[in-house]
């Protein structure tokens, strides 16, 4: 590695990408910086082994790195992330910590430690397309066929049927699209999902992750037969992660889905959509009686404990996350984590649902902190994909991802969130 190049491991995603090369740019420009940036785009997985189960970010491999918070624990615990709290304590982000949600700022808190900066937020909620269920045709029909008004479905009930009554191949429009990828991420996170917004929880009393309950028997059962509806999904859903499934929607070519807010918005800044200003979001459906729940998944700036450049590194991410850089990743396709850009006038007359953001976290739900979620949720992956894939019944499959999840995941005196 060229001692004058710092690396940078970026979550693979064209509006990450482009935005941090217009940041990087400018930082030079402002700060008088010679050494060049290589930064290398990485699906999930790729991107999860080069910096953490190789050692990048601890053995200087990478200077900078795109870290989710599913992984900060892991990654901290390995010694692989750079404490920046004494950085901020000599140079702190412009209004730092007043300037973010306290939500996106706990993850990433070890003690008194800081482990990284806020990058891309956006909880999950569900996304859907406004002309199609304003349109005065469509009510209509949609009342007589099941005597109820078309609206943002409330129960997932309704967005089952929704989602059949809006499914027209023919015109190359379905109903609803997931991100069934067998990845170790999106279906786990449709799980979870599934059974918060059944009343269910993730853990027990001792911490432990426990998917063995009623709760989780109606969830994957219900998103079992979900993904298998043919008669309701997008044909590419178990070939999709969550990026092509957003620009999926984005191309016209679902009624409505459940994902990351950042791909609603994304629909009115890129120029593949076909949906600009005809999308709004609402809060996820639950079963009858129980809350909405969304999830609060965000990614950080993090600096490796290796790196070679670490006053630079750290002084390009705090230069990465002012108020204007905020803003340039929303305009690029990213979602900016600090609140003055949630509020930004010019950003809701592009993006007319940006505000609601605040609202969304405050029922965003998080994943526990363990060094072996990644390995956890590759086996509540397994479950998913063995329910959709085959006739085992959910409750034999739940029985038996539960006992192997038992053997790698301890009692843990409640250090979960």
């Amino acid at each position: 590695m060229s001692a004058d190049t710092i690396r940078i491991a970026v979550r693979k995603f064209g509006p990450f990408e482009t935005a941090l090369h217009k940041l990087w740019d400018e930082y030079c420009d402002h700060s008088g910086c010679k050494l060049k940036a290589e930064m290398v785009p990485m699906d999930l997985d790729d991107l999860h082994s080069a910096i953490i189960e190789k050692g990048g970010l601890k053995n200087g491999d990478w200077d900078v790195a795109h870290v989710v918070t599913d992984w900060l624990y892991e990654a901290w615990t390995a010694g692989a992330l750079l404490d920046l709290q004494p950085y901020i304590a000599q140079n702190p982000p412009d209004d730092f910590p007043y300037g973010w949600s306290s939500s996106l700022l706990g993850m990433q808190q070890f003690g008194d430690a800081v482990a990284g900066l806020p990058f891309h937020d956006g909880p999950e909620c569900l996304i859907y397309r406004r002309d199609l269920f304003e349109n005065s045709t469509e009510m209509q029909n949609y009342h007589e066929q099941y005597g109820k008004p078309l609206q943002a479905p409330q129960t997932w009930d309704d967005f089952k049927n929704i989602a059949r009554f809006f499914h027209r191949p023919e015109k190359n429009l379905y109903g609803t699209v997931f991100a069934g990828l067998p990845d170790g991420h999106n279906t786990v996170f449709d799980f979870c999902l599934q059974l918060w917004t059944r009343g269910g929880e993730l853990t027990n009393e001792f911490g432990q992750v426990n998917i063995n309950t009623p709760a989780a028997v109606e969830g994957l059962t219900f998103y079992k037969n979900m993904l298998r509806d043919q008669q309701a999904v997008h044909p590419g859903t178990m070939q999709y992660e969550s990026v092509q499934s957003g620009m999926a929607f984005a191309r016209g070519e679902a009624a409505m889905m459940v994902n990351w807010f950042g791909f609603a918005s994304m629909c009115e800044v890129i120029d593949e959509s076909k949906v600009k200003t005809k999308v709004d979001i609402a809060p996820i459906p639950c079963s009858p009686g129980s809350k909405s729940a969304s999830l609060n998944v965000y990614w950080t700036y993090t600096v490796g404990s290796g790196s070679r450049h670490k006053d630079i590194a750290y002084d390009f991410i705090r230069f990465a996350t002012t108020s204007r850089s905020d803003k340039l990743l929303t305009l690029e396709g990213g979602i900016g984590c600090r609140i003055s850009t949630w509020v930004d006038g010019g950003v809701n007359a592009i993006i007319p649902y940006y505000y609601k953001l605040e609202q969304l976290h405050q029922s965003a739900r998080s994943l526990p902190q363990k060094a072996n979620w990644a390995q956890i949720a590759k086996l509540i992956d397994e479950v998913v994909l063995q329910a959709i894939n085959t006739d085992t019944p959910v409750e034999i499959l739940l029985a038996a991802g539960q006992e192997k999840i038992n053997l790698i995941d301890k009692p843990s005196n409640g250090n979960t969130i």
